[in-house]
């Protein structure tokens, strides 16, 4: 945890140990060690709100982990999760680790392909779900020689019943004697570059990420605190930014779940149950701000708003302040090693367009391509280095991937940025979505930054395409707000307007209006799927 009442960000650092205990096991602290008859999770999704309690969830994981066992699931067996926001998916996960198995978190927006590929790469021998994930399974077929065990929430033909696995076990369960290094949770990369890896971390991740949870919430936990995010708890934003923290902090937890992310539900439920700390993906946040000053008659009482996964950018922070009356703490990470950059207006650690500086126990520089770190202002990647509790310790059956992941000690993110004279580091795009057009290096976030504050655009993502002379020009594919009509006339004021408010050379050249914006699970842009599009449109351009 966090040095009490730091004076700055410098003192914060300066003062900062890692702790971390020889035995330690992510279920146990997650339920054990709380007032039994504290509230743990509050689930909304219905018409009025479902409490499951410290207490509860101590007694029902180890019962979990008592059935798991008797089914033969063994300690470094995977057992996945393919569940929503719910009562079950808790306890599952506090479960799997008190037996000493591997999570495998899956999102429910996984169609069959997804599943069938993260089944088959962790060789799960267990795979909890409920009735729309049973239907999702039959479609991926019977190709999984390793899963054994089927366990449906609310039942289903041919799957164990969740609810009378939970009846029938023993209570009185030993969870086992872990050590922060040992494998606990097997959580897949987004896929923006290629094919997802399975990152595999240690019951000490947990611990790795309780530093940024505190800076981003500026100190949590505080008396009234309630912690609520729309994302994924497949993700880890959602289980690792939000979920296991808060439990390990004793804050509750809301539970929602909705079809689709709209703002407006997003916003009535942060009313109706008063969320005090919320992380919000950009994109979510970029969806509430086309609701423009309307977001203003909801009657909010929150008191800190996260935001991660990629740059917010500077309309949108400015919307938030203006319609949500808070600064919005950015942080940065990645699947392997997330939350090591974080904002902290408590702290004035807040520079717009920034990511904000290292966490307190981590050590983030910008290297070049042989690992030396570069001074202010220079333009290389973004790398963490090792050891840390935060950081992952292998891509699973994948050692080539893992051994490329790394230049001596420093981990390698993939991502582009600088730092500047006063520590705050930039992010500038993915070594694969940086454009190189007429030898300027381009990245695209701040391009979409300012497509989304055209009054017209509500989503934009920006590539670089092939040009016989500038090498690239740069690409806009955007999605128009509800009403809007596209048009010729409307793709020059888009240009104009970029041209006007970056530079001559950031600019768009061409523009394509499209209906929807292909996104990850936790809201990514998948660029290269624009990318390859873009690539398929020069090559057919070349050959006329």
């Amino acid at each position: 945890m966090l040095p009490a009442d730091p004076a700055s960000h410098d003192d914060l650092v300066s003062r900062f140990r890692w702790d971390i205990p020889s035995r330690f096991n992510i279920g146990v602290a997650c339920s054990d060690r709380q007032d039994p008859e504290k509230p743990a999770i509050i689930d909304w999704s219905g018409d009025s709100p479902l409490t499951l309690t410290f207490g509860e969830l101590s007694e029902k994981s180890d019962r979990f982990a008592a059935a798991l066992a008797d089914l033969g699931v063994a300690r470094g067996d995977r057992v996945a999760i393919l569940l929503p926001q719910c009562f079950e998916t808790v306890i599952a996960h506090l479960a799997i680790y008190k037996l000493g198995a591997i999570a495998v978190p899956m999102a429910m927006q996984f169609g069959p392909d997804a599943i069938r590929y993260r089944l088959g790469l962790s060789g799960a021998r267990a795979l909890v779900l409920d009735p729309e994930g049973m239907a999702k399974l039959a479609e991926a077929g019977d190709v999984f020689p390793d899963l054994k065990s089927l366990i449906c929430v609310g039942g289903a033909e041919g799957a164990h019943h969740f609810g009378e696995m939970l009846a029938a076990a023993s209570p009185d369960f030993e969870p086992a004697d872990t050590s922060p290094d040992d494998p606990a949770l097997m959580i897949f990369t987004s896929g923006t570059t290629g094919q997802p890896k399975g990152a595999l971390h240690a019951h000490r991740v947990l611990l790795g990420h309780l530093p940024g949870v505190q800076t981003h919430h500026e100190f949590l936990p505080r008396e009234g605190d309630l912690l609520w995010t729309p994302a994924d708890w497949a993700w880890a934003g959602g289980l690792l930014n939000v979920l296991l923290p808060g439990l390990y902090f004793g804050v509750p937890i809301v539970a929602a779940r909705a079809p689709r992310f709209e703002a407006e539900w997003a916003l009535a439920l942060m009313e109706k149950a008063r969320i005090r700390n919320t992380f919000l993906p950009p994109t979510a946040l970029r969806m509430m701000a086309t609701l423009g000053g309307e977001a203003r008659r909801y009657n909010l009482d929150l008191r800190t708003i996260g935001s991660g996964g990629e740059a917010l950018g500077r309309e949108t922070l400015q919307w938030c302040a203006e319609n949500l009356g808070l600064t919005v703490n950015e942080f940065y990470g990645q699947t392997e090693c997330n939350l090591v950059l974080s904002a902290c207006n408590a702290l004035g650690v807040l520079r717009p367009g920034s990511m904000g500086k290292p966490v307190a126990g981590h050590r983030v520089a910008i290297i070049d391509e042989t690992g030396r770190e570069l001074p202010p202002g220079e333009q290389g990647q973004v790398a963490v280095s090792r050891p840390d509790p935060v950081m992952f310790l292998e891509y699973w059956n994948n050692p080539e991937a893992t051994e490329a992941k790394f230049i001596g000690d420093w981990m390698l993110t993939g991502d582009q940025g600088f730092r500047d004279k006063d520590g705050y580091f930039f992010f500038v795009g993915r070594d694969d979505d940086v454009i190189t057009s007429a030898g300027y290096r381009i990245g695209p976030g701040e391009i979409e930054d300012c497509l989304v504050g055209h009054p017209s655009i509500a989503l934009a993502a920006v590539i670089g395409k092939p040009h016989a002379i500038r090498g690239q020009l740069v690409k806009a594919y955007v999605v128009l707000r509800p009403g809007v009509a596209p048009s010729p006339d409307l793709k020059s004021e888009i240009r104009s307007y970029v041209k006007q408010r970056l530079s001559a050379h950031e600019y768009p050249r061409e523009i394509d209006f499209v209906d929807e914006m292909p996104l990850t699970t936790t809201g990514k842009v998948i660029r290269r799927i624009f990318r390859d599009r873009a690539q398929a449109e020069f090559e057919a351009e070349s050959e006329g």
